[in-house]
């Protein structure tokens, strides 16, 4: 269920307010549901979405937006937010992202996110500016929504921890273009690897630069 401007939807600062979230959640029966993802841009490797509900009696401190943390500190809240709070993530493989597009891939994982959830949210909040079509709760997409929402923060972080922690086994698999380092994204690394090796089948082959190595 997809909706533009509406009375469903909810107001958030340009900064996460615990206790007017919470207050949201609660309006929801706490099952207020973020969602974001991680890897649209890397042209290696999957992109990972994921779905948190929090419990606002239990947020663990510190949380914010993935971008603004260290690895180390996302690894740490990483293991709180599961600890405490609803939890699933969904990903679509490069196949899947050169069949349907990155958008289209992206969004459809989001929907599989949420539902994979084990409690069936009743509002659910994306971060950018798209709802994916085939939700089954009302939701609203909010720009920004990792650096003004906790839950959209704590998708945020479950993303990019789940997504890095795929590109480094990635590597033992395909080694030789530093997946590992780079997690996949364009930097002068990965287009030397791939002008020596040629893409792998965990490549994006719709992305111009994978494209052109391979032609």
């Amino acid at each position: 269920m997809s909706h533009g401007p509406s009375l469903f939807d909810l107001p958030f600062p340009d900064s996460p307010d615990l206790d007017l979230e919470r207050r949201h959640a609660a309006s929801f029966n706490g099952a207020l549901c973020g969602v974001d993802e991680a890897g649209r841009g890397p042209w290696a490797g999957p992109v990972v979405t994921a779905a948190v509900v929090l419990d606002y009696d239990n947020v663990p401190d510190r949380l914010n937006d993935s971008k603004k943390l260290s690895e180390a500190r996302r690894e740490e809240l990483f293991d709180k937010i599961v600890a405490s709070a609803h939890v699933c993530a969904a990903s679509a493989s490069p196949e899947t992202i050169d069949a349907l597009n990155i958008r289209s891939a992206t969004l459809s994982a989001m929907v599989r996110a949420v539902n994979g959830l084990a409690i069936i949210p009743d509002y659910v909040l994306v971060d950018g500016r798209d709802v994916p079509r085939g939700l089954k709760q009302p939701g609203q997409a909010l720009v920004k929504g990792d650096e003004r929402c906790l839950c959209v923060a704590a998708a945020s972080i479950i993303a990019k921890v789940t997504r890095d922690r795929m590109m480094v086994r990635l590597e033992d698999h395909v080694p030789g273009y530093g997946f590992a380092q780079h997690k996949g994204y364009g930097v002068p690394q990965h287009q030397a690897a791939l002008a020596d090796l040629g893409p792998s089948d965990h490549h994006r082959m719709s992305f111009k630069p994978v494209h052109l190595a391979r032609t």
